[in-house]
């Protein structure tokens, strides 16, 4: 885990994209709690007609509005929008709340090849990659996908069966394909290295099968790789967070029936468990 220092900029920037009109919570999760994992500086690109609200969500983050499409997703315009701060960030997050594959994807195309890493791709954000394994090549691994079992078997054009009869092969041919780390989450975590390494991760309690729980993984994700951390050190570190700050919670609210919400206030307490 990279040591903490006193300055935000020596800490990292993370830019994270994402959101739509119907589910711009998601860009708050990731946003929140990629903070919470100590990024020292937020920015958060998403939909123009709601930008002023994340603004106020998040007082702590300058706020990109970007072009939407006239069913509130980011339109691939928005690539060259955000291209300048997406650049200069220490770390970018592409994926959370994100809606209509099309744009997503074309939005991706225009945008990764001018990047040079680290970069965090989560849910939709994956549309380039499922189109083309090659799309992040140029990253030289610099890259962590934060797939659940569904978006690995999208991207890997596969059914839902094949990811549960075996998770970790899974994981390993797309981190081999795509020359990526792949974060798997899920009841058991599984992370996979384009080197052939494999991590299981058993932490997590039942309740963190709930909307919005995966756009605080990847919010994780994308903090620590802003903080510095190499992309299976981030994939690893994030997975067992999430399930320590999930098992936090179902001990002092209950195994079942906590929020997603809640997730990113245990995140420091859980890294402090670490430090100590």
């Amino acid at each position: 885990m990279p040591e903490p220092s006193g300055g935000k900029n020596a800490r990292g920037s993370i830019l994270v994209i994402g959101g739509s009109t119907e589910t711009v919570g998601a860009v708050l999760l990731a946003a929140e709690a990629a903070m919470r994992a100590g990024a020292g500086k937020l920015q958060v690109a998403t939909v123009e007609s709601l930008a002023p609200f994340v603004a106020t969500a998040l007082p702590e983050a300058l706020v990109r509005a970007l072009p939407e499409t006239p069913a509130g997703a980011i339109s691939a315009k928005g690539a060259d929008a955000v291209r300048e701060l997406a650049e200069a960030a220490d770390a970018v997050l592409i994926g959370p709340g994100m809606a209509d594959t099309e744009e997503t994807q074309a939005f991706g195309e225009r945008l990764l090849p001018h990047l040079t890493g680290p970069l965090a791709l989560d849910a939709l954000g994956l549309a380039c990659v499922t189109a083309d394994d090659a799309a992040v090549h140029h990253l030289e691994g610099r890259v962590v996908f934060t797939p659940n079992p569904t978006e690995l078997a999208y991207a890997l054009h596969v059914e839902d069966d094949a990811i549960a009869d075996d998770p970790a092969g899974s994981a390993l041919e797309l981190a081999a394909r795509a020359r990526a780390v792949v974060g798997l989450g899920g009841a058991v975590s599984w992370i996979a290295s384009p080197d052939g390494s494999v991590w299981r991760d058993d932490s997590g309690e039942a309740g963190l099968g709930v909307s919005g729980s995966g756009d605080v993984r990847a919010g994780i994700t994308g903090g620590l790789l802003a903080r510095g951390a190499d992309p299976a050190q981030a994939a690893v570190w994030a997975a067992y967070l999430h399930g320590r700050a999930g098992e936090r919670l179902s001990s002092s609210v209950g195994r079942l029936g906590f929020l997603a919400r809640e997730l990113p206030a245990e995140i420091p307490r859980a890294l402090a468990e670490i430090s100590d």
